[in-house]
């Protein structure tokens, strides 16, 4: 049997970050003063950050 190559093989992994309160945090893209910013927020309690590993 044939193998597949690296790049044909898929893995899909995702993290899911949640935030103290109990939210789930989710990234989202603002375009802000000329610039694209990615910025992390919960959804429950509308906190941004960064990213999703600032919220420890």
């Amino acid at each position: 049997m044939a193998q597949a190559s690296k790049n044909a093989r898929t893995s899909s992994a995702t993290q899911k970050f949640f935030c103290s309160c109990g939210g789930e945090i989710k990234m989202k893209t603002i375009f802000e003063s000329g610039k694209v910013k990615n910025v992390a927020e919960c959804e429950k309690c509308k906190r941004t950050e960064r990213r999703p590993s600032d919220f420890k």
